[in-house]
């Protein structure tokens, strides 16, 4: 059975013992629990979050970065891969575990949920849970994590803490921006999934986005990255599911009666609470689905460059 704390860790490896040259710090703790910092007291760089990423998705996700253009303005794009997509993105991927250890707080995710089963229900509806005796997280945060809050991690992953791993950046800092564009095909697959599709059918995908530039506020931050995929991500899946047609008018983000401003805007409207916002928002600009049993495509959706650049602040 494919182990995505076992794939995510080779890639581990390589980021920790090549820190220096990938603009990283790496930290071993006295209890053993190792670290990489990726961009809380470092400047990160593409390579670094592409590894970001990598691990994020369990090691079953290729990740590239080049420079395309919206409108007029240059501006970097990720794209990623997967023939996993039910694993990769709601087994590792999705953002489903909140570290709150005394004061620390993080968003996280990565292949150590699967070991957790955070949320389990989650891991019941792909029906994939990991076995492995080391446990990688990625975690979204400001701060790194003291030994208290690895031990947590451990004992939720039922795991030694000298085998436990976790990669950290802000939100608003360069791997935080390319990691959370990087989510652009796990924000399709979990939409059909909220939406009670079988997300197992879908066999591959693969998806761009735009990666925001960086924010000095964290608030702002979190608005630009959402947007990077809300109104310029373009996903494709493949599957073998006909009934997927019951479910395509409600998969792109333009169909949430919250759509048509950046998330910063309407995020503060709602006086800064997500309970607020319809959470539909959270899917791709656009979608383009290969049903194989039927050999159908079907396109829903379209890129919005106008909110994207007004968002990224070049107009």
């Amino acid at each position: 059975m494919l182990s995505v704390n076992e794939l995510a860790l080779d890639i581990f490896e390589e980021l920790f013992e090549y820190a220096e040259e990938l603009h990283a710090v790496p930290h071993e703790l006295d209890n053993g629990a190792r670290i990489v910092d990726c961009g809380v007291s470092t400047s990160g760089g593409y390579l670094t979050g592409r590894r970001f990423t990598e691990i994020c998705m369990g090691g079953l996700g290729e990740v590239d970065i080049s420079m395309g253009k919206i409108r007029d303005f240059p501006i970097p794009f990720i794209e990623v891969s997967t023939d996993f997509p039910s694993i990769a993105c709601l087994g590792a991927q999705k953002a489903g575990w909140t570290v709150n250890v005394n004061k620390y707080f993080a968003m996280g995710s990565g292949p150590a949920r699967a070991l957790s089963l955070k949320p389990k229900h989650t891991y019941e509806v792909i029906e994939y849970e990991d076995e492995f005796d080391y446990a990688v997280i990625c975690l979204e945060s400001d701060h790194l994590p003291n030994a208290a809050v690895m031990e947590n991690i451990a004992e939720a992953c039922n795991v030694d803490v000298a085998n436990t791993c976790a990669v950290v950046a802000p939100t608003a800092s360069l791997v935080g921006s390319i990691q959370v564009a990087g989510r652009c095909v796990e924000t399709a697959v979990y939409k059909l999934n909220e939406l009670g599709f079988d997300t197992k059918k879908i066999t591959a995908g693969i998806g761009h986005a735009p990666i925001a530039p960086v924010k000095k506020d964290g608030t702002k931050a979190m608005g630009s990255t959402n947007d990077a995929t809300i109104y310029h991500g373009s996903i494709m899946l493949t599957m073998n599911a006909p009934e997927i047609k019951d479910y395509l008018d409600k998969i792109p983000s333009n169909k949430s009666k919250g759509y048509g401003k950046p998330f910063y805007d309407i995020f503060k409207e709602a006086n800064f609470d997500f309970y607020q916002i319809d959470t539909s928002l959270f899917s791709p600009a656009e979608v383009v689905i290969n049903e194989l049993s039927e050999g159908k495509v079907y396109h829903v959706g379209a890129v919005n460059p106008e909110v994207t650049l007004k968002s990224f602040g070049f107009i």
